[in-house]
């Protein structure tokens, strides 16, 4: 029932009207002409939670010890009885009595009665909070999605550009990008499988699985659920460490291990996460000549992608990365 059929009906004064009206889950007010309460539906006690007491007989805008004293609502009722004129989908947000604060689509409408042309104003409530909660929440799920469409797009480019050609051939260049592409993609799957965090274990266990245990000494610290932002940044540092494992490191030769292990630590009052990769029985190692990509994107996601940071030492043995980052709640 909408606002013209309620006021076809109220208007006939039917002998069943205010029970077919109480029947109506939406609030619903009768006032007179000057903002006084003359009927309440069912509806309008239960959704505010007053009795017929403490609403019938009250001005509008002395319900609540004054709360419903709303500008907005002061604003519906005076353009609605001096210009005879029908208001609907009037939003009105504020906190309501007992209820807290809602956002409401307020109807009125002027009501003239036939046998003595009294006036009185109908006024309907609809309580849309959820609903314009939900229309935030997606509008801030596609701001999200397109800044995040914006930062893959730009993090693909980067690849493609620095992913190094010289000497190598096409398939090289290939299979180089089209890996860290991949790790990418994995994080994105990581960061939208329908949680706000990913667990630092299974993001290892995934990058790792190529290798196996035999290649891969892994040794769990204390679980550690990485927020989304971080899940990308994480991925390419282990990405990087892995691909250059096999390329350069510990993964190159038969009989090379990789020892992994992570801890958490409490220094000032904050929480911060220690990740240590150790390489061993790999080539001979020596620091490089010139800082490559996959170093500069290593430090990049550690301090901007993870607002930590990143110590990588290339000894004899085989190369050392600690990594350090606040473990955010």
């Amino acid at each position: 029932m909408n606002l013209e059929d309620l006021y076809r009906l109220l208007r006939s004064e039917h002998v069943q009207a205010q029970g077919i009206v109480d029947t109506l889950e939406e609030p619903l007010l009768v006032l007179d002409q000057t903002g006084c309460v003359l009927s309440a539906n069912r509806g309008f006690y239960e959704t505010f939670r007053v009795g017929r007491d403490d609403t019938v007989g009250r001005s509008l805008f002395a319900l609540g010890d004054g709360q419903w004293d709303i500008p907005e609502l002061r604003q519906l009722v005076s353009e609605i009885v001096p210009k005879s004129a029908a208001i609907v989908g009037y939003e009105v947000a504020a906190e309501f009595p007992t209820i807290g604060r809602r956002t409401m689509l307020v109807s009125a409408r002027r009501l003239v009665h036939p046998d003595n042309n009294s006036t009185s104003i109908l006024i309907l409530f609809e309580d849309v909070t959820d609903r314009r909660h939900g229309e935030i929440q997606r509008e801030i799920l596609l701001a999200e999605t397109r800044h995040r469409m914006k930062n893959l797009l730009g993090i693909v480019r980067s690849l493609a550009n620095q992913t190094v050609v010289e000497g190598r051939s096409a398939k090289e260049y290939r299979d180089a990008f089209l890996g860290r592409f991949q790790a990418v993609a994995e994080a994105e799957t990581l960061a939208l499988a329908g949680s706000a965090e990913a667990d630092l274990s299974a993001l290892v266990e995934q990058l790792l699985k190529a290798a196996g245990p035999e290649r891969c000494r892994l040794i769990a610290g204390p679980a550690v659920h990485l927020k989304s932002r971080q899940v990308m940044p994480m991925s390419l540092i282990l990405h990087e460490l892995v691909t250059n494992a096999w390329k350069y490191g510990a993964f190159s030769k038969p009989g090379g291990l990789v020892h992994l292990s992570w801890r958490i630590s409490e220094e000032e009052g904050k929480s911060l996460l220690h990740i240590d990769w150790r390489e061993e029985n790999g080539p001979p190692v020596t620091p490089p000549t010139r800082s490559g990509f996959g170093s500069r994107l290593i430090d990049l996601s550690a301090v901007q992608g993870l607002r930590g940071a990143v110590e990588l030492k290339y000894e004899p043995t085989g190369l050392r990365v600690h990594i350090t980052a606040p473990v955010e709640s």
